[in-house]
């Protein structure tokens, strides 16, 4: 919620600021900036202080990130949206390295996917609750309101500290050099590699479908900003239950991969058929497309990080998620830029949308051609 309130809000930030909306890309690609630094330390500092500890903080620099960009002055805000990602960065390594220790092998599909409903439940928190605050206060504090919940969420959880981080080595040294070993880690291994691969190309098409859509349907469709900020939760809604059922298909019946590929498929559906909408469109076909969409766009992330972790070596799966979503926040820092740099140069957000159905599609032709090469490959004697 922290990360989307600011995209959620841009046409009223961007009017009373005089800039154009289409900047938000730009926000969005400095929060991830920093969060890829972050997460490359997110291993080693959980491994330190602990996974609750590591996801406090985390939600602290959240919360001064948010103060930050309520200044209305562009350096300002462009220092807070660094803060918000190296806050954001390193809660997915910690959530992994909790879950890794307890969960199942077959079941982590699942159990990842439901954790990673919270993303798009903060993302749909964001879209229903922002625009109707809008109209009581204003845009600057707004964001101290969001601030606040974040501050209150890491006191929240300070009572399960002394359980959770019961397995942190207060005397692990730490290293500035720390950052290159998940890298190294998914190098060396093809299935990470993959997987981190993929993650970028999808993070493309997810971030950019988030940050975009409200100011889609604001621009290019007509539609108010309360009634596109309605259609950004039900589209993340879609978000969640793809999350979880996707994680149940994945260990039911076809498995990581192949759910991964499948989920390419739709996505590059959705984004051509979001092209072909326009005011005349009935709301109802609207959101039928716009929530399939957010069911593969923002569904994949539970399957892929249970994938990680399921193929990492053992008691390494925070190192392992912290080196994989290095790539994936790459994706979105390079992803939201072209998206709007695309509708920029057509004048039209369509154009964008374009581009996502062809980077969809090139991450499941990866996808295809890497299971093809792993069932053709000979068999251990």
């Amino acid at each position: 919620m922290a990360l989307l309130t600011l995209p959620v809000m841009a046409p009223v930030v961007a009017q009373d600021l005089l800039i154009s909306p289409a900047l938000v890309g730009v926000y969005v690609s400095m929060t991830y900036a920093g969060a890829i630094t972050a997460t490359l330390m997110g291993g080693a500092t959980v491994n330190r202080f602990g996974a609750i500890r590591v996801s406090q903080w985390g939600l602290l620099m959240c919360a001064a990130g948010l103060l930050l960009c309520a200044v209305p002055w562009l350096p300002a805000m462009g220092l807070g949206a660094l803060l918000i990602g190296i806050g954001y960065g390193p809660i997915t390594p910690a959530s992994s390295h909790l879950l890794a220790r307890t969960t199942p092998k077959h079941q982590m599909s699942l159990v990842f996917s439901l954790k990673q409903t919270g993303v798009p439940l903060g993302s749909l928190m964001a879209g229903a609750i922002v625009p109707p605050m809008l109209l009581g206060i204003s845009w600057h504090a707004s964001l101290g309101v969001v601030a606040a919940v974040c501050v209150g969420c890491a006191a929240l959880s300070q009572p399960l500290r002394a359980e959770l981080d019961n397995d942190r080595q207060a005397d692990l040294p730490m290293r500035w050099g720390s950052w290159k070993q998940p890298i190294r880690l998914v190098l060396a291994h093809r299935t990470l590699s993959t997987m981190a691969a993929c993650s970028f190309m999808f993070s493309m098409v997810q971030l950019s479908l988030t940050t975009y859509l409200v100011t889609f349907l604001h621009d290019d469709l007509a539609y108010g900003l309360i009634a596109a900020g309605l259609a950004l939760s039900l589209t993340q809604l879609g978000g969640m239950a793809g999350r979880i059922a996707w994680g149940y298909i994945a260990d039911r019946w076809l498995g990581a991969r192949r759910v991964l590929l499948l989920l390419a498929g739709l996505m590059a559906l959705g984004a051509l058929a979001t092209t072909t909408l326009s005011h005349d469109t009935p709301q109802w076909a609207v959101i039928f497309i716009l929530v399939t969409f957010g069911a593969s766009a923002i569904g994949w992330n539970g399957v892929y990080l249970a994938e990680v972790a399921r193929r990492a070596p053992e008691g390494m799966a925070s190192m392992a998620t912290g080196g994989t979503l290095a790539f994936t926040f790459l994706g979105v820092v390079i992803g939201p830029p072209i998206f709007g740099a695309l509708s920029t140069w057509f004048g039209t957000y369509r154009a964008g949308f374009m581009g996502l159905m062809v980077v969809a599609s090139v991450s499941g032709s990866l996808l295809f051609w890497s299971q093809r090469k792993t069932s053709h490959s000979p068999s251990p004697t």
